[in-house]
């Protein structure tokens, strides 16, 4: 829930007291009635609020998102761009702008993207039609950010060189899959900052095919977190790229890389690559570079001698009909159990249950199809490269 104008500066002025009182709560599921009764004894009817801005805070603090005494609410909280993906964006930004630049950020909500953009030099003005999140934004920022209210569909500046917008992903509870049903929809915002460059973020799952410019895949730690798109003069003449951030080092694969790879028989190992090299469709590129290929060409699945340093990956032990599967784990004396799944009809949790494994050694299997048979890979357990 959102909280009132009243709420917020009441937050924002007892920072120490919430903090006092928040400390030893746990807000779990199962502890959130007597959490929240706690605090709702304590602050009376600002107790809510206090409740929404803790949870928030901690699910923030938790995901990467920003500062513990930032004010949010949960739904700012989660939607708000991880802090190591909006410093990426800054630095792209930054670097394309060549150092120097005014970045208009329309949809600022409680102002990550400014923290990022003005650590990096470059100017920055946001703007949102929520007041209550512009008031956050005005406390998480500082007095002297610039921002002002007004519809990311109505221009309010001009002489900006970057547009950042980040829609909103959802709609009556469910997940938006076509940059035309964005809030606001994709096309408005071109149409609403004709000549303008920008960068728009989107879930990863959407149809970019229509696209014409950049499509950048980011994921941190294994998690696809964003899609973002850029306009054609903020591409570096790319089309797709992903940006693999692991535990703060960033790995970028684009299309400009060579990808003159095919499939071949197995090697030692089986290597699922990140899924934003998935979703940017650069799975050969990644290959070509890494030395691996693939097991077959229409699945995302590679293999090679060797982990790719800072990767994980399979030792494949054998490779049997999924109606062998069973026999051959048993075989192996197999317990514990990681599966995937690409390019057959299994369901993990299912196969699961009809397995019945009752062994002690820790296995993966990799349900897959080459060429058009269906086959399981019996592999040793999750490794790291060197």
């Amino acid at each position: 829930m959102a909280f009132t104008l009243e709420e917020i500066a009441f937050l924002a002025t007892h920072t120490d007291d919430i903090r006092e009182a928040t400390d030893g709560l746990a807000l779990t599921r199962s502890s959130m009635l007597s959490d929240a009764a706690s605090l709702r004894q304590r602050f009376g009817e600002r107790g809510r609020a206090v409740t929404e801005l803790t949870q928030a805070r901690r699910s923030a603090t938790t995901n990467g998102k920003f500062p513990a005494h930032w004010l949010t609410d949960l739904d700012a909280a989660q939607q708000a761009t991880p802090q190591v993906v909006a410093a990426e964006r800054a630095r792209r930004l930054r670097r394309v702008l060549g150092g120097d630049g005014l970045i208009h950020d329309v949809t600022c909500s409680v102002g990550t993207e400014g923290a990022s953009i003005t650590e990096e030099g470059l100017g920055y003005l946001g703007s949102d039609l929520d007041a209550a999140r512009l008031r956050m934004a005005r406390h998480n920022l500082g007095d002297g950010a610039w921002l002002v209210r007004a519809d990311a569909l109505v221009p309010v500046s001009r002489g900006a060189d970057v547009i950042v917008a980040d829609p909103a992903r959802r709609a009556g509870g469910r997940r938006i899959t076509h940059p035309d049903q964005l809030l606001p929809p994709l096309p408005d915002l071109l149409d609403a900052w004709p000549g303008q460059e920008l960068a728009v973020k989107c879930a990863p799952g959407l149809d970019f095919s229509d696209w014409d410019g950049l499509v950048s895949l980011v994921s941190v730690d294994g998690g696809v977190k964003e899609a973002c798109l850029y306009t054609p003069g903020l591409s570096e003449g790319l089309r797709r790229e992903a940006v693999v951030i692991t535990r703060g080092e960033t790995d970028r694969i684009t299309d400009s890389e060579p990808d003159g790879i095919g499939a071949g028989a197995p090697g030692r190992f089986l290597i699922d690559p990140d899924g934003a090299i998935v979703r940017a469709g650069l799975v050969r590129h990644y290959a070509f570079r890494e030395g691996l290929w693939m097991l077959d060409e229409r699945i995302a699945y590679l293999t090679g001698d060797e982990i790719p340093a800072g990767r994980s990956g399979f030792e494949i032990l054998e490779i049997v009909p999924l109606k062998k599967l069973k026999a051959a784990l048993n075989s192996h004396d197999a317990g514990s159990l990681e599966i995937l799944v690409r390019g057959v009809d299994v369901d993990p949790d299912v196969l699961r249950k009809k397995l019945k494994l009752k062994g002690k050694a820790p296995m993966s299997v990799v349900c897959t199809r080459i060429g058009t048979q269906g086959v399981a890979l019996v592999c040793g357990p999750r490794q790291s490269g060197n």
